[in-house]
């Protein structure tokens, strides 16, 4: 179906853009945060100011880049939120209208067009945008190369050492790129699964597409991507699982 193709190539979309970057490492543009400032309009009003969040946040943490990008991941997270609770309540109304789409499905099985418009009248009804979903995903796109590049531009950044890792280099044992897909797995098996979406298949290899690219991108990258993706179990943990669980024991009441 229409929408549901649009979904899915926007997907791929956001997951090529990440796939060219995992090839790209432009360590010949080293610079300070403040030189940041007297770049193009991207490095001067995106760049600089995450360039400036994680310097702000080592200093906290006395110098630890690491713990730095811990609190950036979770404010990002914390700021999106309204985007994923209109995620969460889409989701919702998706499974609650899949009989009446069902039964679309087959009574126009023989007519694609038909069948498209009449679930595109069945999301207006119910006011349900299917994209919504792609939103906090979307979202964070900008933020994540933001991010590539200031670990890249800033030497700090980059030559800083954490735990085993230093944050502009690839993950030598490769433990970060494991734990990137494992974590990728675990939130997307926590979502509400839909029977008959091709996005299945895609939540399916995105584990193995991030461990592929989190073993080309510097170690920052991914240890975003894990922090990021914790919350998330967390959130969904909340929004999915706790919910389901309190919704079985509600008729035994």
């Amino acid at each position: 179906m229409l929408f549901r193709n649009k979904k899915l190539w926007l997907v791929l979309g956001l997951i090529g853009l990440m796939a060219v970057l995992s090839g790209c490492a432009p360590t010949d543009h080293t610079t300070t945060t403040e030189d940041l400032l007297k770049g193009n309009f991207w490095e001067k009003n995106v760049v600089y100011w995450f360039a400036l969040m994680l310097d702000t946040f080592a200093e906290w943490f006395t110098g630890s880049y690491g713990l730095s990008i811990l609190l950036l991941t979770i404010i990002v997270r914390t700021l999106i939120l309204p985007l994923t609770l209109k995620q969460y309540r889409s989701s919702k109304a998706m499974q609650a209208i899949q009989p009446e789409m069902q039964k679309i499905r087959q009574k126009f099985k023989d007519n694609p067009q038909k069948q498209q418009e009449e679930t595109m009248k069945l999301f207006q009804q119910h006011q349900i945008n299917p994209l919504a979903g792609c939103l906090p995903l979307l979202i964070q796109m900008p933020i994540f190369i933001a991010l590539y590049n200031a670990i890249y531009w800033n030497p700090d950044i980059r030559t800083h050492e954490f735990l085993w890792l230093q944050l502009g280099e690839k993950d030598p044992y490769y433990i970060l790129p494991i734990i990137a897909a494992i974590t990728t797995f675990i939130q997307s098996k926590m979502m509400p699964q839909q029977p008959n979406n091709p996005m299945q298949a895609i939540l399916l290899i995105f584990p193995v597409l991030i461990f592929v690219m989190a073993m080309s991108f510097p170690a920052a990258l991914p240890l975003y991507w894990i922090y990021s993706n914790i919350y998330t179990i967390i959130q969904n943990y909340f929004l999915y699982v706790r919910s389901s669980d309190k919704g079985k024991e509600a008729p035994a009441k």
